[in-house]
C-alpha cells in the first residue's frame, strides 16, 4: 500500500472537495443531474411561488448529495493520484481550483 505524505493529503482533498463541488453544485454540470432531478413549484401561505429541485430515484439522490459523491470523488482522485499516468496532474489541478474557491469564497465573505 504506497505512503502519503500529509500534503499530498491535503492536496488529495482539496482535489476531492472541488470535483464534488463541481457534480453536486455548479452550473457546468447541470446537465448531468438535469435528468435525475425534478422542479416543484408551490405556493406558500402569501401566494407566492416558490421553486426547489427535488432529486428522483436513488441516482438523483446520490447526485444531489455532497457526502455521497465526496466518497466516490476522493476514491476517483486516489485513484487517478496513484495508478494513472499524469493522473496527478489532473488531481493537482482541480486541488488548487480548490483552494482557490475555497480563497474566493473566503474573499466574498470578509473582504
Amino acid at each position: 500500500m504506497p505512503t502519503i505524505t500529509w500534503l499530498e493529503l491535503l492536496i488529495l482533498g482539496l482535489a476531492s472537495f472541488r470535483f464534488t463541488r463541481l457534480i453536486v453544485k455548479d452550473l457546468i454540470m447541470e446537465w448531468l443531474r438535469k435528468p435525475f432531478i425534478k422542479t416543484k413549484v408551490e405556493l406558500n401561505d402569501k401566494g407566492e411561488q416558490e421553486q426547489w429541485l427535488e432529486p428522483t430515484g436513488w441516482i438523483g439522490e446520490g447526485l444531489s448529495c455532497h457526502w455521497c459523491v465526496g466518497v466516490w470523488s476522493a476514491g476517483i482522485m486516489i485513484f487517478l493520484y496513484i495508478f494513472v499516468p499524469f493522473g496527478s496532474l489532473l488531481v493537482l489541478l482541480l486541488a488548487v481550483a480548490g483552494l482557490q474557491s475555497l480563497l474566493f469564497g473566503g474573499s466574498d465573505r470578509y473582504l
